[in-house]
């Protein structure tokens, strides 16, 4: 009985997390295309088919713009966070911080884009990358322009925490980048700890997820304390949810990732399981860190895959993600005492950490 509850529970969250993304989608997908179409012509080309909304002759397409699951933790948190004394209607507050959730999911393509080019991905939601259609500095320059429209959008918001807003999210980049150095740099060190590894992910994934939680917390008013903890808790949830998107990496179905099986393994990439695997003093990581000492084959790969699972990175990395979105429930509650007025916020944890694609 308890199980069918959790799985009850756990079911319900999906559909409601779900229909909130769905609900951002709408909301936020009219400014944000305002927003690309604002680029010049061949910008704006490569960001209308980065989004989804074009082809790659430049018809219409209807592939879509993602998940918004940052968008959607903006309006979530401003909701959560509206004084519930103030008499301000949810629906006006979330309309009120549409421009800072337009500002994230920008800023998260800028990063996806660059991401594209220096993983040379060649496949993203299905179909090719940007850079492998359009070129790589097209690429590069278009998710500049990405960035630089995210904080025009904030500067020119009227909302009084707009500013502090796009101070968030400016620093929030600056230690995204780090992150992603980091990780790069990880690629070619031999050793390379958890503890490190845990450091970059909090910065490369963690960090954009808790600045959109706190810019939702200052679009509804919310004090800088408030904002902090809102923050805290997007980080803590972003480490589960790198957690999870890092086991995909590795057993994910290509049909439903849109990437090939083992993408992660193939690239040799240090993600957290593997490093988990990699430290854990078993035979099993010794032979994940030979087979990680040259190029790998489609066999290695599988080989690989199953060397991380039993040196302990699969278990581990499951474990880790729910303890982090432990962590993340408590930080959630300094800012929000009676949680059930954050159902919207647990729903997209909820769904982060049970996604398989």
């Amino acid at each position: 009985m308890a199980l069918m509850s959790a799985h009850t529970l756990a079911r319900g969250e999906g559909q409601e997390a779900s229909v909130l993304l769905e609900r951002t989608r709408g909301a936020v997908d009219p400014e944000l295309r305002r927003a690309v179409e604002s680029l010049p012509g061949g910008m704006r080309r490569v960001a209308m088919y980065h989004f989804g909304w074009e082809r790659e002759d430049g018809g219409p397409a209807q592939e879509g713009a993602g998940k918004a699951i940052r968008p959607a933790l903006v309006l979530a948190s401003a909701r959560a966070l509206r004084p519930a004394a103030s008499g301000t209607a949810e629906e006006a507050v979330e309309a009120a911080a549409v421009r800072g959730a337009v500002a994230v999911e920008l800023a998260h393509n800028f990063t996806l884009l660059h991401d594209d080019v220096v993983d040379k991905d060649v496949r993203r939601r299905g179909r090719p990358t940007a850079w492998t259609v359009f070129g790589t500095a097209d690429a590069i320059i278009t998710g500049d322009a990405m960035m630089a429209l995210a904080l025009r959008l904030l500067a020119e918001d009227p909302h009084p925490a707009s500013a502090r807003a796009s101070a968030r999210l400016a620093a929030c980049i600056v230690e995204l980048c780090a992150g992603q150095q980091a990780d790069c740099a990880f690629e070619v060190r031999p050793d390379v700890s958890l503890d490190e590894c845990l450091t970059m992910a909090t910065a490369k994934t963690g960090a954009l997820l808790g600045c959109s939680c706190a810019v939702g917390a200052l679009y509804a008013g919310a004090g800088a304390e408030e904002a902090d903890a809102m923050d805290a808790f997007g980080r803590e949830a972003g480490i589960a949810f790198q957690l999870i998107d890092d086991l995909i990496g590795i057993w994910g179905d290509p049909v439903h990732t849109g990437k090939p099986a083992g993408a992660d393994l193939l690239a040799r990439k240090k993600s957290l399981p593997v490093v988990a695997a990699l430290t854990s003093g078993t035979g099993a990581g010794e032979e994940l860190a030979a087979l990680y000492a040259g190029p790998m084959s489609g066999d290695d790969v599988t080989r690989a895959a199953r060397a991380v699972e039993r040196a302990g990175g699969r278990d581990w990395a499951q474990a880790h993600a729910a303890d982090r979105m432990g962590r993340a429930v408590q930080e959630l509650s300094r800012a929000v005492p009676d949680l059930a007025a954050a159902d919207g916020l647990l729903a997209l944890a909820e769904f982060v950490t049970r996604r398989t694609r």
